[in-house]
């Protein structure tokens, strides 16, 4: 058997990668600020791998669990990323000789001449990469699996933040619904007793009238918010991968809204860049689409493809190893002329690019704006609180006095349904300022990334 040798040129040139090597843009050139509006820089960003702990309500923990593990969106994502994983491997492989074997046997009938045959066969082939094309497609594949990894992470902190949301929708409907039971008892007392004064001459049937249509308007709102906790209570069963209704009666018994902590480490905006699992997708996906241009102009260069093979035969079983004969070929391919359908690949490859990083800014931009309304919307729910606990003890004293005053003969109904009605919309307006606050700071969490570890993000594309 004759031995061939393969010049060392050939893996000189297997050293050359073309395109351009990729390098994350630095914040500066994404137009990231040094600190938030009207915020100090903080030293340190806080862990909120699990923030929704810091709410102390056990049940909203085990729910977030739940759905984290539960939630049939969650495992489609984990389904895409088994098979981004599996292509990368795919990838991989064309780095490696591709080695096939055959067998066959046979036996000939004839007259006085029967005869047995055997054959046995291996072939190799391996494209050398002279250009670096397959290694920027393991390039590009890796950064694409990591892409879906982050993406998978990103419906985790939607999905956490989504939990959160309709568990305080759902105790705020319930404070909403006992607050407006509590105004009918009021509203029921005020006909009662403005019945009893018609009865007596005291007033006309005015008073009643009015005190009817108030009653009956405050029974009309509580359907509605009925049917904002029923809502609530059917979208955290789905969220946690159950049919409506699971949890409604397990959330029937009324709790309070959960309370937001006073202070919350927000770290720097680079910090939150790299605490969004999102804007890590978009940046994996513009790693991608820069490889794919080494690809594309891998393309444009010569095509080296080496193959060999050894066989044997025989007409026993025992006489197959005394003859073998191989060979080993190259071929050396490369386009002349194409019409510039290669080159055009190439300038495709780097509008796509361009793209890829538009719209990595545009999710920059995207998550400090998310972090900025939250913060504004956080403010402005501890302001609207802090008025509404003025108006609340105002409006309380005014309703006590009215209704003793009416009893009394001092003042008429329409006035004191004027004082009822500015104590049910403090109450209402306190309970819903604590809920925007919860709201407010779900969605402050949501929008610095909170739900996932970044920490155990494990580097897919790192073996090129």
């Amino acid at each position: 058997m004759r031995r061939f040798a393969v010049p060392l040129s050939v893996f000189a040139l297997a050293a050359c990668t073309v395109g351009p090597d990729y390098r994350p843009p630095a914040p500066s050139a994404l137009s990231v600020p040094d600190a938030y509006y009207g915020r100090e820089a903080a030293a340190q960003p806080a862990d909120l791998a699990r923030w929704w702990e810091r709410l102390n309500d056990p049940l909203l923990t085990r729910l977030i669990d739940e759905a984290t593990a539960g939630n049939l969106d969650l495992a489609a994502a984990a389904a895409r990323l088994t098979q981004a994983r599996e292509s990368l491997i795919q990838a991989r492989a064309g780095r490696l000789p591709t080695i096939g074997a055959t067998a066959t046997g046979g036996r000939t009938v004839g007259t006085g001449n029967d005869s047995n045959s055997f054959r046995a066969g291996v072939d190799a082939a391996w494209e050398a990469d002279l250009f670096g094309g397959i290694r920027r497609g393991i390039e590009a594949t890796g950064a694409d699996a990591e892409s879906v990894y982050y993406n998978r992470e990103a419906l985790k902190v939607a999905i956490a933040a989504e939990v959160a949301t309709n568990y305080v929708e759902a105790r705020l409907a319930q404070e909403r619904l006992a607050l407006a039971r509590d105004t009918l008892r009021i509203a029921e007392d005020n006909l009662q007793i403005a019945q009893w004064r018609v009865q007596a001459g005291l007033v006309s049937s005015l008073d009643s009238e009015q005190a009817r249509a108030a009653r009956a308007q405050t029974a009309a709102a509580i359907p509605n918010i009925e049917n904002n906790f029923t809502s609530a209570t059917y979208r955290l069963a789905v969220l946690t991968g159950r049919a409506p209704g699971a949890l409604t009666a397990e959330l029937s018994e009324a709790k309070p809204i959960p309370k937001a902590p006073e202070e919350i480490a927000l770290g720097i905006p680079a910090d939150t860049l790299r605490q969004r699992p999102d804007v890590r997708a978009a940046e994996r996906s513009l790693a991608a689409q820069t490889a794919r241009i080494g690809v594309a102009e891998a393309q444009l260069y010569p095509d080296l493809r080496l193959s060999g093979n050894i066989g044997t035969s025989a007409f026993s079983l025992g006489g197959l190893l005394d003859s073998i004969t191989g060979g080993i070929f190259s071929s050396l391919s490369q386009t002349l002329f194409d019409g510039g359908r290669l080159r055009s690949q190439v300038r495709s490859q780097q509008a796509a690019t361009e793209g890829a990083l538009a719209t990595y800014h545009q999710s920059v931009l995207t998550a400090l704006e998310d972090v900025e309304n939250a913060l504004l919307a956080l403010r402005a729910s501890r302001e609207r609180q802090a008025q509404f606990a003025i108006a609340l003890e105002a409006a309380t004293n005014s309703a006590i006095l009215s209704r003793v005053e009416y009893r009394s003969g001092l003042l008429d109904f329409q006035q004191l349904l004027d004082a009822e009605r500015s104590l049910v919309s403090a109450r209402d307006g306190m309970a819903t300022s604590r809920g925007d606050e919860a709201l407010a700071l779900v969605q402050l969490y949501r929008a610095m990334g909170g739900g996932w570890d970044p920490a155990a993000s494990p580097a897919i594309g790192s073996q090129r």
